[in-house]
């Protein structure tokens, strides 16, 4: 399901309206009538009360004007207050302001703070608002009038439905810009915003509907998008199938590089995960110091003690032992709890450079690699990088404020530079492909914010590379099913105090619901009204 930027659905309306002769007028109306029906369906008979339509001079301001007059029109008390003066409202958004006037639908123009101040007592009198003021393509901090408007209505902890975007929200990153409303339900139009999905716009999005406008699917597939919302559906098409006369050596072998004392944990989960990801063989590769400790652990995994240092890390001289294991393994798993010593780093930068099969690489993997990209250019395999924003710091020099402001572009940027594929994780996890394209996941929860999520993802991907996925479908799956796992578990469980070893044993349940097709629990699913078009090519 596509997520557009500001600039691709402005391209999409263009040509909407230039190449199908389909007026601006036609699509405005439509935005409005769905937005609409979203409204009746989300508030009832609540919406029955006094209704404000908060509106600026621009098209969100002509679809609030569309929705203040169906809504005259049922029967509703509605008031539009303008933050402009009339003369500044053009085209299709001054026909239909032009339209209230005739049905008498109060319109009052603020055109500065002292009058929004005057108007206070009346302002304070609605019992909903419907946010019409700025809508997508903010990119600069919101001042004034509108900061003031926008303040005082989340002042009034009244229900909010915003129009296209909560006003203060960057549609394409989901930042805030300086302040933004706080709405209950938001009608978006054509196709959801990453914005929406993005923290922090989607903690003040509320209920997401997608309203269809009339955008042909031609001009939608011309324009395309470089950002994708993951679906269930999506996910269940990505899933590798396996043969009824499967066996163990048919569905991939996975070799685990990882551990460190103290750290055993980790390597545990990430072959533990690669196996419950449905990998045939995992074959644990660890300092051979620790081999007697991880063999219990991982009773269904092999091991392969490798030479260390004298600290218990791996030493550089175990990659001609890591090359040969390799050779009839379908992928690595490479740095969960590996540490950062020198040997170990040098070790890790030369494997990245000539492992004969695709990488999956975390943790320490990660930090070994941190200012030695070098080798990633040097791959002769595809590698699959699983950062969280502080890793991702590490990796690319930017600071993980900066990172954060922007996560599909930082992830986007760095796929493309290096010729990755990349799993920025986090609120909202982003998978990025090295040609542009990239993934936004929907699935996850706060309860995962503890020590050997991450382990878990790592062979979770790792065990669905090995089982013959493309890297982006493994990743893509891997993260969906990560979070799915995640969110049955803060629903049974409660919001957090599970383990990253709960989640490793849920995923098998999860692998069987997307594959039988069940239904997500009611609620569960943060946008309704899932547009016609299907994802193109993953890449």
């Amino acid at each position: 399901m596509y997520l557009v930027t500001a600039d691709e659905m402005r391209e999409m309306d263009r040509r909407t309206i230039e190449e199908f002769a389909l007026p601006g007028r036609l699509l405005m109306e439509n935005a409005g009538r769905g937005a609409v029906r979203f409204f009746l369906e989300f508030f009832g008979e609540a919406g029955k009360k006094s209704v404000a339509v908060i509106a600026g001079s621009g098209n969100n301001g002509g679809d609030g004007f569309v929705m203040a007059r169906y809504l005259h029109q049922q029967g509703f008390s509605v008031t539009v207050y303008l933050l402009a003066e009339r003369n500044r409202v053009k085209g299709d958004a001054r026909v239909n302001l032009d339209l209230l006037d005739a049905l008498t639908v109060p319109v009052v123009e603020i055109t500065d703070i002292n009058a929004f101040q005057a108007a206070d007592a009346a302002i304070g009198h609605h019992h909903i608002w419907i946010d019409a003021l700025l809508g997508t393509g903010l990119n600069s901090d919101v001042r004034g009038l509108f900061q003031h408007a926008i303040d005082r209505i989340n002042e009034l902890n009244r229900p909010v439905f915003s129009v296209d975007i909560p006003s203060g929200i960057n549609s394409d990153t989901g930042q805030i810009c300086g302040t933004c409303i706080h709405a209950s339900a938001t009608a978006t139009f054509a196709f959801a915003k990453s914005g929406h999905l993005l923290h922090p716009g989607t903690e003040h999005t509320g209920r997401l509907r997608i309203v269809d406008i009339g955008v042909p699917p031609k001009i939608a597939e011309a324009v395309g998008a470089r950002c994708r919302l993951l679906t269930p559906a999506d996910i269940a098409g990505r899933l590798p199938r396996r043969q009824r006369a499967a066996h163990k050596g048919t569905t991939g072998h996975v070799m685990v590089v990882a551990g460190s004392p103290g750290k055993t944990g980790a390597a545990a989960m990430t072959a533990l995960s690669a196996m419950r990801a449905g990998a045939g063989l995992v074959t644990l590769a660890v300092p051979k110091s620790l081999n007697p400790v991880l063999e219990p652990q991982v009773t269904e995994v092999m091991t392969s003690p490798l030479p260390e240092t004298v600290d218990g890390t791996l030493d550089e001289t175990a990659l001609d032992r890591i090359l040969s294991l390799a050779a009839d393994k379908k992928c690595i798993a490479l740095g969960p709890g590996l540490g950062t010593a020198e040997e170990t780093s040098n070790l890790v930068r030369r494997l990245v450079a000539e492992s004969p099969v695709p990488l999956v690489i975390d943790a320490d993997g990660l930090n070994c690699l941190a200012g030695g990209l070098d080798a990633v250019a040097k791959a002769r395999v595809p590698v699959v990088l699983t950062p969280h924003p502080g890793e991702m710091s590490r990796l690319s020099g930017v600071s993980s404020a900066e990172i954060q402001a922007d996560r599909v572009g930082s992830a986007c940027s760095f796929a493309r530079k290096h010729g990755v594929f990349l799993v920025l994780k986090g609120a909202a996890t982003v998978v990025a492909a090295s040609d542009g394209t990239c993934f936004i996941n929907p699935t996850g929860n706060p309860g995962m914010a503890s020590g050997g999520m991450g382990d878990v993802l790592t062979g979770l991907i790792a065990g669905l590379l090995a089982q013959g996925a493309a890297p982006i479908d493994a990743a893509c799956t891997g993260v969906f099913l990560h979070g799915r796992s995640a969110d049955v578990l803060a629903g049974d469980i409660g919001p957090f105090g599970y383990l990253a070893t709960d989640v490793m044993d849920e995923i098998p349940s999860r692998l069987g619901e997307l594959m039988s097709g069940q239904s997500f629990t009611p609620g569960s699913w943060p946008v309704t009204g899932i547009p016609f078009l299907p994802l193109r090519g993953s890449g």
